[in-house]
């Protein structure tokens, strides 16, 4: 192939992506339905500044307590901001409210819920991305077909929740059903003594549904005071590379979930 034929597609790939967004996105696009992520340079990282209600968004993470609870905590505190309640899924009961009050997140319309089958934590998932009553459901799925993934898709649709599913890395190749796809890895940084405790994160955009994903910041999450400590962008935003491309255009010929992962 040439190198004009190359590009010649590129610019196909990039059209028609830009297409499908619009078609996507068009019924959406009102200031109501976007949500920052607490984190402004985080939004920078996102095609259109923040999140949008009623789809759903996956935080992966190469492993367990490597901030990506903690991002997506936050953004589950902007979406509930209205009075509208948190649902956080939690079989095996690992989460703790004064650790999320710490991060600002109001406790008062908090509701755990501790499923203890596959069946109960799918319906427990479903039901509450389908209730109008809820703004946001956070926790960490189990592995499901494509038909369930799908099914919660639809039912954020329907009821303007927004879904923030915690998920391994090794899901990351897979054609996904969220709207965006993030990897939250922790950065080791060398500190001096008395030096404010910090954890650095480097958040990278996989997926962007109906738009070239790519682009990486960096940001610290200031464990004494509940702050996040913006860093820098390290590639810009939507930042496109050979490889986001083929995998966008993977995404439109495949757009269903194809294998099952396991939670880490």
């Amino acid at each position: 192939m040439s190198q004009q034929d190359a590009s010649q597609r590129i610019e196909t790939v990039r059209a028609l992506a830009e297409r499908v967004r619009a078609l996507e996105t068009s019924r959406r696009l009102s200031s109501h339905d976007m949500l920052a992520t607490g984190s402004s340079l985080l939004d920078s990282l996102l095609p259109d500044q923040g999140l949008h209600r009623g789809t759903l968004v996956e935080w992966l993470f190469a492993r367990p307590g490597g901030g990506a609870g903690t991002l997506a905590l936050l953004a589950a505190r902007e979406a509930c901001r209205e009075g509208k309640t948190l649902v956080v899924v939690d079989r095996h009961g690992s989460f703790y409210p004064p650790g999320a009050a710490f991060w600002g997140l109001d406790l008062r319309p908090l509701l755990v819920v501790r499923p203890t089958n596959d069946a109960d934590d799918a319906w427990a998932w479903d039901q509450s991305l389908r209730s109008p009553a809820v703004a946001a459901v956070w926790g960490w799925p189990y592995p499901r077909d494509e038909q369930t993934l799908r099914r919660w898709q639809l039912a954020a649709e329907s009821s303007g929740a927004i879904g923030l599913l915690l998920r391994p890395e090794s899901v990351r190749a897979d054609p996904s059903w969220a709207e965006l796809r993030l990897l939250v890895k922790p950065i080791a940084v060398e500190r001096s003594p008395g030096e404010a405790s910090r954890r650095r994160l480097r958040v990278e955009l996989l997926r962007a549904r109906g738009s070239l994903a790519g682009g990486v910041v960096e940001l610290e999450l200031d464990e004494e005071t509940g702050r996040v400590i913006e860093q820098e962008v390290r590639h810009g935003t939507n930042h496109t590379t050979s490889a986001s491309r083929v995998h966008l255009a993977a995404q439109l010929a495949y757009p269903t979930p194809r294998r099952r992962s396991q939670r880490a």
